[in-house]
């Protein structure tokens, strides 16, 4: 595990499954637009919630690339999943400020219901096809810029976990390598 702390933020990267994070408060899931049961993230998540998850994203369906929605978690450890389309590479464009905005809006999220910790899958890596390496950029660049923004979550606990939860050893070092780079520059350090 890579772990680095800025703004009272705690920020994670593991290797492992985005559904076996039962010490935070929320996982992110890389929702499809009508945040039904899917492949990769939606799939997992919507098996390991169980049902209850699809009849409560019913009406919350369709969302837009950018947008990110919340519900309970039902059968998940956790307390809330909060759905986030990120953009297919190659179509969905400007597809960078679509992804920045999936983070960006899922924490907002965060911050409005007074989560204390999230787990973050990498969101449009799988089967929408972003590329790795600058979709890891993205989100660590956009979790960092938004971390002295959590200020109700930094109140209640004084310090917030965000966790990427990657699937691959790869993505993990990837996630580990980026997140360094951007936490020891002049701009952050």
């Amino acid at each position: 595990m890579t772990k680095r702390e800025l703004y009272g933020v705690t920020i994670e990267c593991v290797q492992g499954n985005i559904v076996e994070q039962p010490d935070v408060d929320a996982i992110v899931n890389a929702a499809n637009a009508a945040l039904r049961i899917g492949g990769g993230v939606a799939g997992a998540i919507h098996r390991a919630a169980g049902p209850g998850l699809e009849t409560e994203c019913r009406p919350l369906a369709p969302i837009r690339p950018g947008q990110a929605v919340i519900t309970g978690a039902h059968d998940l450890p956790n307390r809330y999943v909060i759905h986030c389309l990120g953009p297919v590479y190659g179509v969905d464009e400007p597809s960078a400020h679509l992804l920045a905005s999936c983070y960006q809006n899922a924490l907002q999220l965060a911050e409005q219901q007074g989560i204390r910790s999230i787990a973050f899958p990498a969101i449009s890596t799988g089967a929408f096809g972003y590329p790795m390496e600058p979709a890891a950029h993205i989100a660590l660049n956009t979790v960092l810029d938004e971390s002295p923004n959590l200020s109700s979550v930094k109140l209640v606990r004084r310090m917030c976990v965000i966790r990427f939860v990657l699937f691959s050893e790869r993505a993990r070092a990837i996630h580990a390598r980026i997140l360094q780079e951007l936490t020891t520059g002049p701009e952050r350090a």
